[in-house]
């Protein structure tokens, strides 16, 4: 039986850019959005702490799924197994994805 897909979600959030291992990602029915469910972390035997990873753990305990704006989104790869969590303080600049013109006006 082939071992279950973990996926690597690479994501900008509040001025740093986070990278998330997770077992399930799909197209939420929430338009615009990604679903992620079964966030995972790696190794947690080892007796350095990252208060990265740390910071995540804390983050996401308790959440099911998490939807993640496409926007956000930098990257997502399939892996082999899943790495230690991570968020680093985002440099450069970076580009908003391109919207269409007028979009989230109303026409009243």
């Amino acid at each position: 039986m082939p071992a279950k897909s973990v996926y690597r979600v690479i994501f900008h959030q509040q001025n740093e850019v986070w990278e998330l291992y997770a077992r399930e990602i799909y197209q939420s029915d929430l338009w615009g959005f990604l679903e992620v469910e079964g966030v995972v972390f790696g190794d947690t035997s080892s007796v350095v702490v990252d208060p990265s990873a740390e910071k995540l753990k804390k983050a996401f305990e308790g959440v099911q799924r998490s939807y993640i704006p496409m926007n956000a989104i930098v990257r997502i790869d399939e892996v082999e197994r899943e790495g230690e969590a991570r968020a680093v303080k985002a440099s450069g600049n970076v580009a908003p994805f391109p919207t269409p013109p007028n979009w989230g006006q109303r026409d009243d």
